[in-house]
């Protein structure tokens, strides 16, 4: 009758046990894995300001020179 409860309880502490190893060694490479992410995204937005300030920039003077 205690065979499935403590199996039971033998699954929780081996998962947890798991999951606090696991964590502890998967934590940097989750660290390293978002400091990539979060750099392709900010050299994303840099080339974009770029390519929209040069879109205005070609937009202004285009106008300059039909004005003439």
């Amino acid at each position: 009758m205690l065979k499935p409860a403590l199996t039971l309880a033998a699954t929780g502490v081996v998962g947890f046990a798991l999951w606090k190893v696991l964590s502890f060694l998967l934590l940097p490479l989750l660290g390293t894995m978002l400091g990539f992410v979060f750099m392709l995204v900010k050299i994303g937005l840099v080339v974009a300001l770029v390519c929209f300030l040069l879109w205005l920039f070609r937009k202004n003077r285009g106008e300059e020179t039909t004005a003439d």
